[in-house]
């Protein structure tokens, strides 16, 4: 049996990986576009903002590691189009030009995504940034490093965009403007309550400007370099400009496949990793995952999803049937000073899912008074007004706040109600936590 994979990032490396262990007498080959595999991009603001200085920390494992324990890689290969019927997939060598044909018996796409790009005038301009690919973050910090670059504007205020704020500031820069379509900061992902939290402490910060509901509509350049940003409501002196307004997958050489897929280019796969054609699967950020509280697919661009399934696409080549039981779309981010978490769905989800549903929003201290360190922390949850059954939850605060999040994940994996969760016996000594912990105040305040 022959398994090609297209992509060697984070899921594709997994599911060759665990394949490879499974099945030894199937032939694997892995093509990838770039020359660097098994990386995470996740690494990337904090490089960026020389948090760390050597970029191979993003690596997992050098490509030469993997060919030496036997495995195909062919790097700088692009796939630019797959034969369904053929099991063919046609491949270009971007070293030599030479396009080639390959077969296989099963086929992986993990190609991941790219950022999206605004209709903004003059995009192009240099000193116009995206921070997406490994390639992007060593370019973006040799510039950053540069004393005279100074004023830096970032466009988008999800999570690429706010890390991107903390590494401009951690690196000393003067001015820092975070631009923002929508009205709030990460809308997506958090509700109301816990962005209020969130801008309070971005705006907290000297030579940190936030700026929502603003639209970016021209990079005013010179000479072809970028010197200043036009949006509707003002224009602002620019030295660098970073793009963060989501990413798009990596799916257009597929579109005459009949794959089926979200209007985004996402491959929808089902609990097997598996696409609408048989001898196909997918996982990472050009696939869709199962959302175990939403009961639908959904796009959510997550390392640790993306490695999971990779996993499970891994044991499915060789043979198995193994099923994703589905994401809860945990995520975390650090905001400056603040850290903050979310699981399961939003208030704005639990809505457009049409059901009968219960918020409680509760500030406390991550810790007892008498301990040095006692900090505000806030907490969201969402739950079933019907059965109590834990749907989401929301922290927000300083020490301590996110890994709370991931006891808040696993109650709503074992569909635990707010009233369990009231009296769920977290660890407690006064530099942790509180006798009552938040997660319990919770609980317990649910109406």
């Amino acid at each position: 049996m022959k398994i090609i994979i297209v992509g060697g990032v984070a899921a594709g490396m997994s599911a060759a990986a665990k394949a490879g262990r499974l099945n030894k007498e199937a032939e694997i080959v892995v093509y990838e576009k770039t020359e660097i595999v098994s990386w995470g991009a996740c690494g990337l603001p904090y490089y960026v903002g020389d948090f760390y200085q050597d970029p191979n920390n993003m690596i997992a494992r050098p490509v030469h590691k993997f060919i030496e324990a036997g495995m195909n890689i062919k790097i700088k290969h692009e796939v630019i189009g797959v034969d369904t019927e053929k099991k063919e997939i046609t491949v270009k060598n971007l070293t030599t030009g030479k396009v080639f044909t390959d077969n296989y018996d099963k086929l992986m796409i993990s190609t991941g995504a790219h950022a999206i790009m605004p209709p903004i005038k003059n995009i192009t301009a240099e000193g116009v940034h995206t921070l997406k690919d490994y390639n992007d973050g060593i370019t973006l910090k040799q510039e950053m490093m540069k004393e005279e670059n100074q004023e830096i504007i970032i466009v988008g205020a999800g999570y690429i965009g706010i890390e991107v704020v903390e590494a401009a500031k951690h690196l000393g820069k003067k001015n820092i403007r975070l631009i923002q379509l929508g009205d709030r900061v990460l809308m997506e992902s958090f509700d109301k309550e816990i962005t209020d939290v969130m801008e309070a402490e971005i705006r907290s910060h000297e030579g940190i400007h936030l700026h929502l509901e603003e639209t970016v509509l021209e990079i005013i350049e010179e000479n072809g370099k970028v010197v200043g940003v036009k949006t509707n409501k003002g224009e602002y002196k620019a030295d660098l400009v970073v793009i963060a307004t989501g990413v798009r997958p990596n799916t257009a050489f597929l579109k005459d496949t009949g794959i089926n897929m979200l209007p985004n280019g996402a491959l929808v796969i089902d609990k097997h990793g598996k696409t609408s054609i048989d001898s196909i699967y997918s996982a990472g950020d050009c696939a869709t995952v199962y959302h175990l509280v939403r009961k639908e697919n959904v796009f959510i661009p997550l390392a640790t999803t993306a490695n999971k399934i990779g996993r499970v696409v891994g044991e499915n080549l060789a043979g198995a049937e193994t099923e994703f039981k589905g994401t809860l779309g945990s995520a975390a981010v650090k905001v400056m000073d603040l850290e903050a978490g979310r699981t399961g769905v939003t208030e704005k989800e639990a809505a457009n899912m049409g059901i009968n549903y219960k918020t409680v929003f509760v500030k406390d201290k991550n810790q007892t008074n008498y301990y040095p360190g006692q900090e505000d922390i806030y907490i969201k949850l969402i739950y079933n007004a019907d059965t109590r059954v834990l749907l989401g939850a929301q922290i927000a605060g300083k020490k301590g706040a996110v890994l709370r999040v991931d006891a808040l994940a696993a109650a709503i994996y074992s569909e635990l109600t707010v009233e369990e969760i009231g009296m769920m016996d977290f660890c407690y000594a006064p530099p942790f936590a509180r006798t009552w912990d938040v997660m319990n105040v919770a609980g317990n305040v649910a109406k």
